[in-house]
């Protein structure tokens, strides 16, 4: 299976959870808030929340509740700079019978869960239809090619890697071949698609390879490494075809 399958459908489906994990927690609020009780409330304290590389602060907020019970409570989200500040009245919702689970009114406290949600779900959604889009393209790319292009021989030049790719903390390898179009005289040089294993000892030097070119636009093309072994770990990634 081509990793570009599976890129579509782990991020599409991570996506989809993150979506939905959105309309649970934008649903819960809803109903939260039909149900909610409101109390003044005040900010007695910004209690720090501490991650690996800063500090955030959430407020905790004093209040009374129906029955005249202080209640303090500690907000779920927390921000840098703060939101509130010390002694700043605040209004809370809780629902009856749970004055403990109040949350501030604030869009964030209120629907920040939702957001969060949905702006990760909608990213990891659009990469997922992004490959799925890519791949296609490049296949269709491949099959127009070699049903019609021109064919060519090229000459093989000589193995290079892609710095501009890492895979796998390495860098994965492109074989070069050379064409003079006799048209023109001028010389085109072609890379392969890459590949995670060093093809050198597979290609005898000057071998004659073939490449699918686009006609009028040598710029376009595809390169038939078919000759060359399957690695068992390669997993054939979208931008298999260079140029295309």
């Amino acid at each position: 299976m081509r990793i570009s399958s599976v890129l579509k459908y782990v991020f599409t489906l991570i996506g989809v959870a993150l979506l939905t994990g959105a309309a649970f927690s934008y649903l819960d609020t809803r109903s939260f808030l039909a149900e909610a009780v409101q109390a003044d409330g005040t900010v007695i304290a910004l209690e720090p929340v501490h991650s690996s590389n800063s500090t955030t602060y959430r407020p905790r907020v004093r209040f009374q509740d129906a029955a005249g019970r202080a209640v303090e409570v500690s907000s779920s989200t927390s921000s840098n700079p703060p939101s509130y500040s010390v002694g700043e009245t605040v209004r809370v919702f809780y629902r009856r019978g749970a004055p403990e689970d109040a949350r501030p009114d604030g869009y964030f406290s209120l629907w920040g869960v939702a957001t969060i949600l949905a702006a990760l779900g909608s990213v990891f959604a659009l990469i997922g239809a992004g490959v799925f889009v890519f791949a296609h393209v490049i296949q269709k790319r491949e099959q127009e090619l070699r049903a019609s292009g021109l064919r060519i021989s090229t000459v093989f030049q000589g193995v290079e890697r892609n710095m501009l790719v890492r895979l796998n903390r390495r860098h994965p390898f492109r074989v070069l071949t050379q064409w003079q179009n006799p048209s023109t005289s001028q010389v085109h040089v072609f890379r392969s698609r890459n590949l995670l294993f060093d093809p050198s000892r597979f290609i005898e030097p000057g071998r004659q390879i073939t490449v699918f070119i686009e006609r009028g636009n040598p710029s376009r093309y595809f390169m038939d490494v078919s000759f060359l072994p399957e690695s068992a770990s390669d997993p054939k990634f979208p931008w298999k075809f260079s140029q295309l």
